[in-house]
């Protein structure tokens, strides 16, 4: 059966699939080629060369984060939902988004979430400096649990671990021995996330009705 014209959207897909799995450094135009089942010179006709390659796998990846719709029934639902799904983007695409920080897009990328969080802020009855200062903490607090996600999937093992040092240990704890058992446990991390965000969101904006 003969295969059907190899297009551009599928030669960007194929290398956006190789740098989210490998990184940047994996990405070759023949190991792009053969993945596809084609020619370089194909590869090289459709997308240019490898430098231009990355520039619209940037422009690919801004245009993917730029989809985030806001869900709930109250500005502070919707808040905690664009923040979730920002969060999710970002872990999902971490070697994309770093191509994105170095060719300095990184605030053009969080642009339209941003828009999202403006809208919601408004709707919640800030205006101004409050509703930038708003926008930007939770835009903040985003980044900054995907970070120390990240640093602590990528840590060595620890000793003594956290079951080490709380452990059913009172005397650590106060005397919580619920607090103790608690913290020897594993995180949870999209549960601390939405605790944390659900929190930040209604310090700033009051509780949802």
């Amino acid at each position: 059966m003969t295969r059907a014209p190899l297009t551009r959207d599928e030669v960007l897909a194929a290398a956006a699939a190789l740098v989210k799995q490998d990184g940047p450094q994996a990405l070759t135009m023949r190991k792009l080629a053969a993945g596809l089942g084609t020619a370089v010179t194909s590869i090289y006709w459709h997308v240019g060369n490898r430098e231009s390659l990355l520039d619209a796998l940037v422009e690919r990846t801004v245009a993917d984060l730029g989809e985030i719709r806001p869900r709930g029934a109250t500005p502070q639902e919707r808040v905690v939902s664009v923040a979730r799904t920002l969060r999710r983007q970002l872990r999902e695409r971490p070697h994309l988004v770093a191509m994105v920080h170095e060719r300095g897009l990184t605030e053009r990328m969080f642009l339209p979430a941003q828009q999202a969080l403006v809208h919601e802020v408004h709707a919640a009855g800030l205006r101004g400096a409050r509703a930038a200062e708003a926008v930007r903490a939770v835009q903040f607090q985003v980044v900054g649990h995907v970070l120390v996600e990240r640093n602590r999937e990528r840590a060595p093992a620890q000793r003594p671990g956290e079951e080490e040092l709380w452990g059913a240990r009172e005397e650590t704890a106060e005397g919580d021995r619920s607090l103790a058992r608690a913290l020897a446990a594993p995180v949870d991390p999209e549960r601390l996330f939405t605790a944390s965000v659900r929190a930040l969101v209604n310090s700033l904006l009051g509780p949802g009705t």
